[in-house]
């Protein structure tokens, strides 16, 4: 109940957090970590699985995989003296398959006490984190009469959902699940507007499951309309001198925005898990709250979640696992047309303009400029194309993570950019192929200085080939010291920016560069 009033708030814009003041773990009987239930799924080889719980301490616990009646392996460990009374094992690495079911025995002299979990899968384990983009589910999205009947035959990507829950200080154990591990059925992935299940998590997993042909575990942890500082912990917050109290815009923030609480409460409780990589979307509510510093906050965010998941899954969780992200789509009404989402979507990329990158290593993203939803009815900000949005994500994925050669997973990007002031032209060579699906005059503008002032002009479009376009500079009567491409909160309409890759409709991502400034080569899809 109280879950459910959370998440009501959520929606709302009302604010009725769970505040959590200390863990409230400690003392609890023989059990499983709460994340830990029937139908999971454990991920599988090279890493080796995490279990663990809470029992007496300097009880031995056994923990056993057993399919059927054969039992596949053992691992014996003692409860930890210690105040959280914790325990855990590494099992051995799996192979994908199942279903499985794993024990665990706590003996203590001649007392025994049994714990078991069924139907569990090894396969690869997926978090998907961020805001309402994140957050909204199956049934909110294009299509979702026929999405929801679609789920008979993926039986094996199973769903969880964390509670809505903020602490002040960090968790060991989430202290509360909305979705416990579950099958997929039009229930639990239409359940309600903005409560679980992910839509955008579940199709990604979906995607994946139609290549891989082996179990996905998916983990939903979202929170609608919080700033990256919620999610972030204190030692992001201190390396991005990201100050203590800031003005927050209750146009964009409707969530949780003290520092850390979500992160206390809804992703450190999961550190010790074995995982394969994340998804992210969010950014939104950062438009006008801490806006310079996300360039800062949000990769060392992900060198964070990185380090901690490392070091809670004993060493089994990759140390730079994969991680995901969705640039941000458009929004109307638009407050300025150079301001708010331009910059947060140049910030995603540490002020790059593509991933993966030197700040940004092994990440990937799924550009969504395009997508705009000016119909929506959960607002413009909320676009109901979430397909579109993950199987970009999966592309990604299938191109960074599992290997698959010469499958473009990013749109075009200038490989070269030549401004010739003596033709008033600027020369881009794109190291893609192109498809120009229309002429738009004022997606590319130049930023024009005369004297000591700067503005932007439009750069029309004047001739172009499958590798390369010519923009023409006449307008600036001065000198031009800039380009930028797809820089407006709404840059075009759905599916109509001017610029694709041609087999993969996949848009140009917006870019920034100087004249004088270094543009090298770009991450190739």
């Amino acid at each position: 109940m109280l879950a459910n009033m959370v998440a009501l708030g959520s929606v709302l814009g009302l604010v009725l957090p769970v505040i959590l003041r200390a863990d409230t773990s400690a003392g609890v009987g023989f059990r499983f970590a709460s994340h830990i239930d029937d139908y999971m799924v454990l991920q599988k080889e090279p890493a080796g699985a995490v279990i663990w719980g809470y029992g007496i301490p300097g009880a031995t616990v056994t923990v056993s995989l057993a399919s059927g009646q054969k039992t596949i392996m053992k691992k014996v460990t003692q409860v930890k003296a210690q105040s959280s009374n914790t325990w855990l094992v590494v099992l051995d690495p799996m192979k994908p398959g199942g279903p499985f079911e794993v024990l665990a025995q706590q003996t203590l002299g001649s007392v025994n006490s049994t714990l078991r979990v069924h139907s569990v899968l090894f396969g690869d384990v997926w978090l998907c984190s961020g805001q309402s983009n994140m957050e909204m589910t199956v049934s909110q999205i294009f299509n979702a009469t026929k999405e929801l009947s679609n789920v008979a035959a993926y039986q094996s990507v199973r769903i969880m959902s964390v509670s809505l829950v903020e602490a002040e200080e960090e968790l060991e154990d989430l202290p509360e699940i909305d979705l416990p591990w579950s099958t997929p059925t039009a229930g639990n992935l239409g359940h309600g507007n903005f409560t679980y299940m992910s839509a955008v998590c579940w199709l990604y997993g979906r995607y994946l499951y139609d290549t891989l042909q082996y179990p996905v575990g998916l983990i939903s942890s979202v929170w609608g309309g919080t700033p990256i500082e919620a999610w972030s912990s204190a030692r992001v917050l201190k390396a991005c001198n990201v100050p203590k109290k800031g003005y927050v815009s209750p146009d964009t923030v409707s969530g949780p925005t003290e520092h850390s609480v979500l992160w206390n409460a809804m992703v450190h409780p999961l550190c010790n898990m074995t995982l394969k990589g994340v998804i992210w979307y969010q950014g939104e509510s950062n438009m006008n709250y801490n806006r310079d510093l996300y360039n800062c906050t949000f990769p060392e965010l992900i060198e964070d979640w990185r380090h901690s998941f490392h070091q809670g899954s004993q060493g089994q969780t990759e140390r730079f696992f994969p991680f995901g992200f969705v640039q941000l789509s458009s929004y109307l009404p638009a407050p300025s047309p150079d301001e708010g989402f331009p910059d947060i979507r140049w910030h995603q990329t540490a002020d790059l303009g593509y991933v993966p990158n030197v700040k940004m290593p092994n990440t990937f993203m799924a550009v969504s400029i395009d997508l705009g939803d000016r119909n929506s009815p959960y607002g413009s900000v909320h676009p109901r194309d979430k397909q579109t949005v993950a199987y970009r994500l999966h592309l990604g994925a299938r191109a960074m993570v599992y290997g698959e050669k010469d499958l473009i997973f990013q749109g075009p990007l200038p490989e070269k950019i030549e401004f010739l002031a003596h033709q008033e032209s600027i020369n881009l060579t794109y190291y893609q192929q192109i498809q120009l699906q229309r002429q738009d005059n004022n997606i590319f503008q130049i930023s024009c200085c005369s004297k000591h002032q700067c503005k932007w002009l439009p750069a029309p479009m004047s001739t172009f080939s499958n590798w390369t376009l010519t923009l023409n500079m006449k307008s600036c009567g001065g000198s031009v010291v800039a380009l930028r491409y797809a820089w407006a909160t709404w840059p075009c309409e759905y599916k109509q920016c001017p610029i694709y890759h041609p087999e993969s409709a996949l848009p140009a991502p917006p870019f920034m560069a100087f004249v004088n400034g270094h543009w090298g080569r770009v991450a190739r899809g």
